[in-house]
Protein backbone atom coordinates (compact mmCIF):
# COMPACT_ATOMS: atom_id res chain seq x y z
CA UNK A 1 0.00 0.00 0.00
CA UNK A 2 1.14 3.48 -0.85
CA UNK A 3 0.16 6.45 1.27
CA UNK A 4 0.26 9.96 -0.12
CA UNK A 5 -0.07 13.12 1.95
CA UNK A 6 -0.29 16.55 0.36
CA UNK A 7 0.60 19.83 2.02
CA UNK A 8 1.22 23.44 1.12
CA UNK A 9 -2.21 24.58 0.04
CA UNK A 10 -3.74 27.82 1.22
CA UNK A 11 -5.19 31.19 0.31
CA UNK A 12 -3.20 33.44 -2.01
CA UNK A 13 -3.90 36.53 -4.05
CA UNK A 14 -3.92 36.44 -7.81
CA UNK A 15 -0.38 36.65 -9.13
CA UNK A 16 1.02 34.96 -6.06
CA UNK A 17 2.80 31.65 -5.66
CA UNK A 18 2.43 28.43 -3.73
CA UNK A 19 4.46 25.26 -3.49
CA UNK A 20 2.58 22.02 -2.95
CA UNK A 21 4.33 18.94 -1.63
CA UNK A 22 3.32 15.32 -1.50
CA UNK A 23 5.04 12.85 0.80
CA UNK A 24 4.88 9.19 -0.16
CA UNK A 25 5.33 6.13 2.02
CA UNK A 26 4.77 2.41 1.82
CA UNK A 27 6.48 1.51 -1.39
CA UNK A 28 9.39 2.09 -3.75
CA UNK A 29 8.84 5.73 -4.62
CA UNK A 30 11.52 5.81 -7.31
CA UNK A 31 9.53 3.20 -9.27
CA UNK A 32 6.37 5.28 -9.60
CA UNK A 33 5.30 7.98 -11.96
CA UNK A 34 3.67 10.77 -9.98
CA UNK A 35 1.01 13.21 -10.97
CA UNK A 36 -0.88 16.24 -9.75
CA UNK A 37 -4.57 16.72 -10.45
CA UNK A 38 -7.12 19.28 -9.32
CA UNK A 39 -10.85 19.46 -8.87
CA UNK A 40 -12.85 22.65 -8.64
CA UNK A 41 -16.38 22.66 -7.19
CA UNK A 42 -18.86 21.19 -9.61
CA UNK A 43 -16.17 20.18 -12.09
CA UNK A 44 -14.42 16.97 -12.99
CA UNK A 45 -10.97 16.19 -11.69
CA UNK A 46 -8.40 17.32 -14.23
CA UNK A 47 -4.77 16.67 -14.97
CA UNK A 48 -2.21 19.27 -13.98
CA UNK A 49 1.23 17.68 -14.30
CA UNK A 50 3.09 14.38 -14.23
CA UNK A 51 6.68 13.24 -13.82
CA UNK A 52 8.36 9.94 -14.57
CA UNK A 53 10.33 7.70 -12.23
CA UNK A 54 13.63 9.51 -12.40
CA UNK A 55 12.31 13.02 -12.91
CA UNK A 56 13.86 13.25 -16.35
CA UNK A 57 10.53 13.61 -18.12
CA UNK A 58 7.63 15.87 -17.24
CA UNK A 59 4.28 16.77 -18.71
CA UNK A 60 2.21 19.82 -17.85
CA UNK A 61 -1.34 20.62 -18.81
CA UNK A 62 -1.73 23.53 -21.15
CA UNK A 63 -3.33 25.57 -18.36
CA UNK A 64 -0.26 25.00 -16.19
CA UNK A 65 2.49 25.33 -18.76
CA UNK A 66 4.82 28.22 -18.09
CA UNK A 67 3.38 28.83 -14.60
CA UNK A 68 3.61 25.49 -12.78
CA UNK A 69 6.54 23.11 -12.44
CA UNK A 70 6.47 19.56 -11.16
CA UNK A 71 9.56 18.06 -9.56
CA UNK A 72 10.49 15.12 -7.38
CA UNK A 73 13.11 14.15 -4.84
CA UNK A 74 13.49 10.38 -4.77
CA UNK A 75 15.81 10.56 -1.78
CA UNK A 76 13.04 12.20 0.24
CA UNK A 77 10.10 10.40 -1.36
CA UNK A 78 8.43 13.66 -2.27
CA UNK A 79 6.92 15.25 -5.32
CA UNK A 80 6.27 18.96 -5.51
CA UNK A 81 4.30 21.39 -7.61
CA UNK A 82 5.62 24.93 -7.79
CA UNK A 83 2.80 27.24 -8.81
CA UNK A 84 3.47 30.82 -9.91
CA UNK A 85 1.32 33.62 -11.27
CA UNK A 86 -1.76 31.99 -9.78
CA UNK A 87 -5.16 32.90 -11.14
CA UNK A 88 -8.62 32.65 -9.56
CA UNK A 89 -9.41 29.82 -11.97
CA UNK A 90 -6.65 27.79 -10.34
CA UNK A 91 -8.82 27.53 -7.22
CA UNK A 92 -9.40 23.83 -6.53
CA UNK A 93 -8.52 20.90 -4.36
CA UNK A 94 -5.16 19.59 -5.56
CA UNK A 95 -4.38 15.89 -5.39
CA UNK A 96 -1.19 13.98 -5.89
CA UNK A 97 -1.36 10.49 -7.30
CA UNK A 98 0.95 7.56 -7.93
CA UNK A 99 1.08 5.25 -10.92
CA UNK A 100 2.74 2.10 -9.57
CA UNK A 101 2.27 -0.06 -12.65
CA UNK A 102 3.75 2.00 -15.48
CA UNK A 103 7.17 1.99 -17.07
CA UNK A 104 10.15 4.12 -16.21
CA UNK A 105 9.37 6.46 -19.09
CA UNK A 106 5.69 6.94 -18.27
CA UNK A 107 4.26 10.40 -17.63
CA UNK A 108 0.57 9.50 -17.59
CA UNK A 109 -2.07 12.13 -18.07
CA UNK A 110 -5.24 10.09 -17.67
CA UNK A 111 -6.72 9.56 -14.19
CA UNK A 112 -7.16 5.86 -14.86
CA UNK A 113 -3.43 5.19 -14.84
CA UNK A 114 -3.11 6.24 -11.21
CA UNK A 115 -3.84 3.71 -8.50
CA UNK A 116 -3.09 5.67 -5.34
CA UNK A 117 -4.34 9.11 -4.37
CA UNK A 118 -3.79 11.56 -1.58
CA UNK A 119 -6.57 13.27 0.34
CA UNK A 120 -6.05 16.61 -1.37
CA UNK A 121 -5.08 20.11 -0.33
CA UNK A 122 -7.17 23.21 -0.94
CA UNK A 123 -5.78 26.06 -3.03
CA UNK A 124 -7.81 29.25 -3.12
CA UNK A 125 -6.77 32.18 -5.29
CA UNK A 126 -8.52 35.48 -4.61
CA UNK A 127 -8.92 38.16 -7.25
Amino acid sequence: QVQLVESGGGLVQAGGSLRLSCAASGGTFSNYAMGWFRQAPGKAREFVAAINWSGSSMLHAESARGRFLISRDNAKNTVSLEMNNLKPEDTAVYYCAADTTGTSASVPEALGFYDYWGQGTQVTVSS
